[in-house]
């Protein structure tokens, strides 16, 4: 299961992304319309910052902004930040590979055969899923 904070994560990215991306929203607002804990929202924007996918802006009319097009950012680049990798086991990992400690050969592991069977194809739904087709949905159901 993805975290509360990856939930969070891409509810706010979504309200940035329907309003066009680039706009700087003030983090109240965000969390006010996402019914979003405030505190927690700010140190998710921060998280998500590092890697670029917001950008903060100082100022009376500062607040956070897409830090690339909203069709340049997957749900796997989200949930990477916030959950870290998308494999269900380390030995499967491509950004955080690690042999198992209680493996005797993974070349023939059928656990491990299935978990790369599971990542690729979790990986592969949700790095083509972005946020401007997550928005547009919204938008047309009357979500947002």
């Amino acid at each position: 299961m993805i975290s509360q904070k990856a939930r969070y994560a891409l509810r706010a990215l979504l309200y940035l992304a329907a309003r066009g991306g680039d706009t700087p929203i003030q983090i109240a607002e965000i969390a006010e319309a996402e019914r979003l804990p405030r505190k927690f929202l700010e140190q998710i924007l921060a998280e998500l910052k590092k890697p670029g996918i917001v950008q903060s802006h100082r100022g009376r009319s500062g607040g956070y902004s897409l830090g690339r097009a909203a069709k340049d950012i997957s749900f796997a680049d989200v949930l990477r930040v916030t959950d870290g990798p998308l494999a269900l086991s380390p030995c499967v990992s491509v950004m955080a590979y690690r042999k198992c400690e209680d493996c005797f050969e993974e070349t023939v592991c059928a656990i491990r055969k299935a978990l790369l069977a599971a990542r690729d194809a979790t990986a592969e739904i949700l790095e083509s899923r972005n946020l401007a087709q997550a928005a547009a949905q919204l938008k047309r159901s009357g979500a947002i």
